[in-house]
């Protein structure tokens, strides 16, 4: 696919996160090139795949070739193997990401977005105004696009981001070291979420089992920073873990990759260029998830993108800033929630997640929840409470 000269708006990357912003942008009228630098969308996997119900029918109806799974119930593991577990307050779904971001991509082109593999963007074009257009190669063929907005999701500590001036640097304790194994031959429960808490499988960050089926799950890891640079490296720590619990396991695919696990970039935008998903720092930064977090950034930022430039506005700083807006006021305040309650949970002892478990055990399931978790293992940081309640409550 050849690249044009000149588009209303350059997305690089295509990732859920950008090919939202694609399909949105197109739908309105306006001409996109998404510019991937794999040769497939889709591949390589870089997460454990899992999403919410509620989160997903936001944009899509559940198409049942994305679902390998239907999740109704979560298991939390203590270090001493004490198990809690109870219904979740909410349906979960483990994606299969090849055939869902293949899907979101297919989406955006019949919008009228146009869908380009194999493009490696390796610098912005820039102009008294601020950015407009990038610089690349597609196949070893150099090219230039021009482009009245770029849109980065370009993912953790994003290049486009840091090139146009915007700070996307993680501090250590902000980016986990991720690993993960999709394993067959072994004996899951297909419903059930399953999370290890232990500094002896995970240090500063937690160990996941998500089924792809009664013989099949993602399985992995994600350890702080700090760890992954003084200690064993991630994929270390899951190998022990595989040996320990599924020693008899086929190991099919192995992905590996840094979880930026820190609040929103303090500058989503700058002019002539936007932030999404990863490169703006949308994930999860409690669970490391950020896919629905990513393609609600992507959409947030694709309505301020169409009112800007369908009225033959230029996308100036200060125009772009209603998308940080928007994003604040629908998923940060949460965002710096989470992010607090993160910094809180990572640094409990073994000891301590232990006496919560124990404290929890007890507990009748219909009484249990995540908001009977985390009330219980802050319930001596009063402030975190409020931050709990609010999270919950939706305040």
């Amino acid at each position: 696919m050849k690249i044009p000269l000149q588009t209303d708006i350059a997305v690089v990357g295509g990732g859920p996160a950008g090919t939202t912003f694609a399909l949105h942008a197109a739908l309105a009228g306006l001409k996109v090139v998404v510019l991937e630098k794999d040769r497939d969308i889709g591949v390589p996997v870089r997460c454990g795949e899992a999403v919410s119900d509620a989160g997903l029918r936001i944009f899509h109806d559940p198409d049942p070739r994305w679902i390998r799974t239907t999740i109704d119930r979560i298991r939390l593991v203590s270090p001493d193997e004490t198990v809690i577990e109870f219904p979740l307050r909410e349906t979960g779904y483990i994606l299969d990401r090849r055939i869902f971001d293949y899907d979101l991509a297919v989406k955006a082109a019949e919008a009228g977005a146009l869908i380009v593999t194999k493009a490696y963007v390796n610098g912005l074009l820039t102009s008294p105004d601020g950015v407009c257009g990038v610089t690349g190669r597609q196949v070893q063929e150099p090219f230039q696009l021009r482009a009245r907005l770029v849109v980065g999701a370009d993912g953790v500590e994003s290049r486009v981001g840091r090139w146009a001036g915007i700070r996307t640097q993680l501090k250590l304790k902000d980016l986990e070291s991720g690993i993960q194994k999709t394993v067959s031959g072994i004996d899951v429960t297909p419903n059930i979420f399953e999370f290890y808490l232990s500094s002896s499988w995970a240090p500063g960050g937690y160990l996941w089992v998500f089924p792809k089926g009664k013989t099949m799950a993602n399985i992995g890891l994600a350890i702080n920073g700090v760890f992954a640079r003084d200690g064993k490296a991630a994929h270390r720590f899951l190998d022990e873990f595989l040996e320990w619990k599924y020693p008899n396991g086929a190991v099919l695919s192995t992905v590996a990759g840094g979880v930026p696990v820190a609040k929103t970039v303090r500058e989503m935008v700058t002019d002539g260029l936007m932030l999404v998903g990863d490169a703006a720092h949308t994930v999860n930064p409690l669970t490391g998830g950020g896919i629905i977090s990513g393609m609600r950034s992507g959409l947030l930022a694709a309505e301020t993108a169409v009112e800007i430039l369908k009225n033959n506005l230029r996308p100036t700083r200060e125009r772009l800033k209603a998308y940080e807006q928007k994003w604040y006021k629908i998923g940060g305040k949460n965002h710096e929630r989470l992010y607090r309650l993160k910094e809180a949970i990572y640094r409990l002892t073994d000891q301590e997640l232990d006496a919560i478990a124990h404290r929890l055990v007890s507990v009748p399931e219909d009484q249990l929840s995540l908001f009977k978790m985390f009330s219980t293992a802050l319930r001596t940081k009063p402030s975190l409470l409020i931050d709990v309640a609010r999270l919950f409550t939706g305040i």
